[in-house]
């Protein structure tokens, strides 16, 4: 791999932040910024922190660095749940989101054991 946009795990990530985009739109703009901008921030927030972990040169630095991808993915579901729970939007709404999010976040996860198998040795 030459570069962190040949990694699926951001390819998924970045098919979740469009995702996370559109479905923002649909929120009231009272919440431009409130909910739409922390699910918009934590969405992306997956991807700059693969792409950090990505370039960092130890695998105990790019473990922590996905480590903290994958409690993004959390957060993101969080703030989806409660849009559902607030009425802002339907379960049906966000399935396919939620979906790329438990994708995602066991990807990172094979990504994150990876790196601590392999070590710093």
């Amino acid at each position: 791999m030459q570069h962190f946009t040949d990694l699926k795990v951001w390819t998924i990530g970045m098919d979740l932040a469009c995702e996370i985009y559109k479905l923002t739109r649909k929120l009231p703009k009272e919440e431009l910024y409130g909910i739409t901008s922390q699910l918009r921030r934590s969405s992306t927030s997956i991807l700059a922190n693969i792409a950090e972990g990505f370039g960092r040169y130890t695998f105990r630095d790019k473990a922590a660095k996905y480590t903290i991808s994958r409690g993004e993915c959390s957060e993101v579901e969080a703030f989806l749940l409660i849009i559902v729970a607030i009425g802002y939007v339907s379960e049906k709404d966000i399935q396919q989101a939620r979906a790329r999010i438990r994708h995602e976040r066991q990807m990172l996860s094979g990504l994150i054991a990876a790196c601590k198998r392999h070590g710093d040795g």
